[in-house]
């Protein structure tokens, strides 16, 4: 029986603190779901075909794992997948009161979950797609942030803004 986690998020745009946690994931569990949320509440200037394609652009290779995308409730799309283990990144003690309320609810509505909580690599702990956005739009350079190929997705997605 392997061992599988379930990493959920917007990914909009994958990071490379996101990638980070992915290959620490991977060190742990034998596969990894990277669970792209639709959830059409939210605000994302990337479609979610346009963040599973990044996703899979910089995950190529990578046997482990599996990029896919739920809609409603996390805890729902754990079970339909026979998941009980939740990854979510830690960069700053600000993230833990909402990742601790997350975590008890997802608990409450399904108690064979855990949520295990990662600290990214510390060049990442302040890295996040709301930055890296930002940052695009008034078209700084992004090297340091996001790979090659979604550094060109968002400069395409940013073009003539600024």
């Amino acid at each position: 029986m392997s061992r599988l986690a379930v990493y959920p998020g917007s990914f909009d745009p994958v990071t490379r603190g996101h990638l980070d946690l992915i290959v620490r994931t991977c060190r742990l569990f034998d596969r990894v779901i990277v669970a792209v949320s639709n959830n059409p509440s939210k605000k994302h200037i990337f479609s979610v075909n346009d963040r599973i394609r990044m996703l899979d652009d910089n995950l190529k290779g990578n046997k482990q794992v599996e990029v896919d995308t739920f809609s409603g409730l996390l805890v729902d799309y754990l079970h339909a997948r026979k998941a009980h283990v939740i990854i979510r990144g830690l960069r700053a003690v600000s993230d833990m009161d909402y990742e601790f309320q997350m975590a008890s609810m997802n608990r409450s509505l399904y108690p064979d979950v855990e949520t295990v909580f990662l600290m990214p690599d510390e060049r990442y702990t302040y890295l996040s797609s709301s930055m890296v956005r930002e940052v695009a739009r008034m078209g700084a350079t992004l090297d340091a942030f996001v790979t090659p190929s979604v550094r060109q997705t968002l400069k395409r997605k940013y073009k003539g803004q600024g």
